[in-house]
């Protein structure tokens, strides 16, 4: 064997081996974690002002993932129910094309914040295990809740819960 067919057979290995680790062995972020500046990922549009000391709903979607369609109009309820009170939406398309997810977007309008990850440096620090994925994050920047895919009215139930919860606990 050709010594760069050996590191190409050695990167498929581990490949396939990151593939098989089970949710929890993952490297990205996950509960318990601080939020990144998500200035520092050069993400396109336009982030709120200010997200400090907000509840903050990240999820990440894609064009091309039926379950993220669905969970818009779960995220838009959340926007008007929410939003007065202290919590934001952010949500990330990692769509590689633009116009894939402007297309979606005229789809399904909403008013929360959209975004896009071009370079995917965002979805490749939290290593987002699916589509979508959904950060809830605490008025103190800590990750507290992850929601892998969307799985409808038990979802949502969860979103509101998690939302009510987080809203009763005292500012930082």
């Amino acid at each position: 064997m050709f010594r760069h067919e050996k590191t190409i057979s050695q990167a498929l290995l581990v490949a396939l081996w990151m593939i098989t680790l089970p949710p929890l062995a993952r490297a990205g972020l996950k509960e318990g974690d601080k939020l990144p500046d998500l200035a520092t990922f050069k993400l396109e549009g336009n982030l709120p002002a200010e997200i400090k000391g907000r509840i903050i709903l990240l999820d990440f979607w894609a064009s091309w993932c039926p379950p993220c369609k669905a969970s818009f109009p779960a995220m838009e309820a959340l926007h008007k129910k929410y939003a007065e009170r202290g919590v934001t939406i952010i949500a990330v398309s990692v769509d590689e094309k633009r116009e894939k997810m402007e297309q979606f977007l005229k789809s399904v309008k909403v008013d929360f914040v959209t975004l896009r990850d071009a370079e995917q440096k965002l979805v490749a620090a939290f290593d987002v295990p699916t589509m979508p994925t959904s950060y809830l994050i605490d008025r103190a920047g800590k990750i507290r809740f992850v929601h892998e895919g969307f799985l409808g009215d038990e979802t949502i139930r969860h979103y509101n819960d998690e939302i009510e919860r987080l809203l009763k606990e005292p500012q930082p």
